[in-house]
């Protein structure tokens, strides 16, 4: 009887195990907008900067273009984009992501734009510690009805696939300073900017990635 009790025990805390994990499993993305909207060309906003980092927007910028093309999307050439906004009154990111999506769709005749936040963009230091963070988030609006069709989230960090210091105090506070003279020296945020960027604008990723464009061997696949 005893050991039925401890078996009813440990299978009523599976249960809430699992439970649990199920209630804290990240939904799928519901894409019926945006395979409804299909969208063939896009136009990537200069993205807003939260972070003290002056050169984020254009960090970011400069690695947006090219995974969107590569998902078979037209693509608006980003000098193109700058002019166009210049001529039309506006130099700031602020401005840009306020105008309407009637009047971006006027001005540049895309389908959808892209709305891109960096929250996080740098390297951050402690005594024995480094690390170079870029976070980034962004969303696809509909341009011809205003609908959002998709937005996410990704971020990129130095300390990814980092293994135990070994040797001690020592070892570790050697290991900083070279860290830190290295992050000093050669920005790296540029190059963590890239790959947080890619990881936004990645497809083919199951239930929340971007859908594949129309020049893509894979559109209408995903």
């Amino acid at each position: 009887m005893k050991n039925i009790a401890i078996l009813k025990l440990a299978t009523a805390a599976v249960a809430l195990l699992l439970l649990g994990a199920c209630a804290t499993k990240t939904q799928p993305f519901d894409y019926s907008a945006y395979k409804a909207s299909r969208p063939q060309s896009i136009l990537v906003l200069p993205p807003l900067n939260n972070s003290p980092d002056v050169t984020a927007s254009n960090s970011v910028l400069s690695a947006a273009t090219k995974p969107l093309a590569e998902a078979g999307y037209y693509v608006m050439p980003v000098s193109l984009v700058s002019k166009a906004f210049k001529e039309n009154g506006m130099t700031q990111p602020s401005d840009m992501h306020q105008t309407s999506a009637g009047k971006l769709r006027e001005i540049f005749g895309a389908d959808a734009a892209f709305y891109i936040t960096v929250n996080k963009f740098g390297t951050s230091y402690t005594v024995i510690n480094s690390e170079t963070l870029v976070q980034v988030e962004g969303k696809l609006l509909d341009l011809k009805t205003g609908a959002t069709l998709w937005q996410g989230a990704a971020q990129a960090s130095s300390k990814e696939g980092e293994q135990q210091q070994q040797g001690g105090l020592a070892g570790v506070l050697i290991s900083a300073i070279v860290k830190q003279v290295l992050a000093s020296t050669f920005d790296d945020s540029h190059r963590y900017a890239g790959t947080a960027t890619e990881r936004l604008l990645a497809t083919g990723v199951p239930n929340n990635g971007l859908l594949y464009g129309p020049r893509s061997p894979n559109y209408g696949k995903d």
